[in-house]
């Protein structure tokens, strides 16, 4: 790889498809030396970012979420727009690698000018998270991209994760598969902005519609996340290509609202606050875990606490005394 961030920088400005997947994978590598360039990179990128609305979608397996974000995403090209998925594969316990392969389950979007798909394995991140998502989303931002769209694999834990560095958090549902509010968990009510009941087709018109108004029930139970907004309900078809505009047009009426009332802005301030915590958080586990001290203590007091000799509230005490040693902090 290139050392000069420049190289990286004026490729992604460019709109260069191949700079752009090369930047992201600078920005995926776990090397040192890759992470310090992309760390550049992204500095130097970040004024060129925050225009494209940010978009989360998540949803229960069977959902349909790879055909909805395919019919989702041609729809909105042919009104102009530029659209880049960053669906967030399983990654294999063996290798490490997508599993899913998005660009094979969205084949129109694939070879779309106006689109750019990028799958990216969890790398078993919280709730199959991929670690580098927030970077890659600036980046695609400084390409020019209006939408970006984030697919999480639905597992039930990554969504509030999602929702924090997303404008809208759409949660996609489907109807005839047993107690519908069995498929939905409160967390995952209390980020969402819409939640949007696919596969509304054939003879399943009725239950989507039965479903639609469950999930109407169940939001009023909850507290919305917004004062300014109240997340509605509706239902499409994303293989007949129904509804689908609705949903755009809900979610421009979002933008304008959070917008207007200033709740964007500082949702926006929130979620940067939140990734340098996080990133912060990070790099301290990974000194911890990659330091002479706690490397030397490790095995012993693993030894100990599977062995009933040392308690693990003991354990981790002792362990995390190697963090008030000044001698290995400065």
């Amino acid at each position: 790889m290139q050392k000069d961030p420049s190289y990286y920088i004026q490729g992604v400005l460019d709109n260069n498809r191949l700079m752009l997947s090369r930047t992201i994978t600078l920005i995926e590598s776990t090397l040192a030396t890759h992470q310090d360039i992309a760390r550049r990179v992204i500095n130097e990128l970040l004024p060129r970012t925050g225009k494209a609305v940010r978009l989360g979608i998540t949803g229960v397996p069977g959902a349909g979420k790879s055909t909805f974000i395919e019919s989702f995403g041609t729809m909105l090209t042919k009104l102009g727009f530029r659209v880049a998925v960053l669906a967030i594969d399983p990654s294999s316990t063996r290798s490490g690698g997508s599993i899913l392969g998005d660009k094979t389950r969205m084949e129109q979007l694939a070879v779309n000018d106006m689109a750019f798909i990028r799958p990216s394995p969890s790398g078993g991140s919280l709730g199959g998270v991929a670690r580098k998502t927030r970077e890659t989303m600036l980046v695609c931002e400084a390409a020019g991209f209006d939408v970006i769209i984030i697919e999480t694999v639905g597992v039930g834990q990554s969504e509030t994760t999602v929702a924090s560095m997303c404008d809208f958090f759409l949660v996609l549902q489907i109807s005839g598969a047993g107690d519908e509010l069995q498929g939905i968990k409160k967390g995952v009510l209390e980020v969402a902005d819409a939640i949007v009941v696919n596969k509304a087709d054939g003879d399943n018109v009725t239950r989507a519609r039965l479903a639609k108004k469950q999930y109407e029930t169940a939001l009023h139970l909850v507290t919305p996340s917004s004062p300014n907004w109240m997340p509605p309900v509706m239902t499409c078809s994303a293989l007949e290509h129904r509804g689908l505009e609705e949903v755009w047009e809900t979610i421009m009426k979002h933008k304008d609202i959070m917008t207007n009332s200033g709740e964007l802005q500082k949702k926006r301030q929130d979620q940067a606050m939140s990734w340098m915590w996080f990133l912060v958080n990070e790099g301290l586990e990974r000194w911890f875990y990659n330091h002479e001290e706690t490397q030397k203590l490790l095995p012993g007091i693993k030894a100990g606490v599977e062995q009933g000799k040392i308690a693990p509230t003991r354990a981790a005490d002792d362990l995390v005394a190697v963090l008030g040693k000044k001698d290995l902090l400065f």
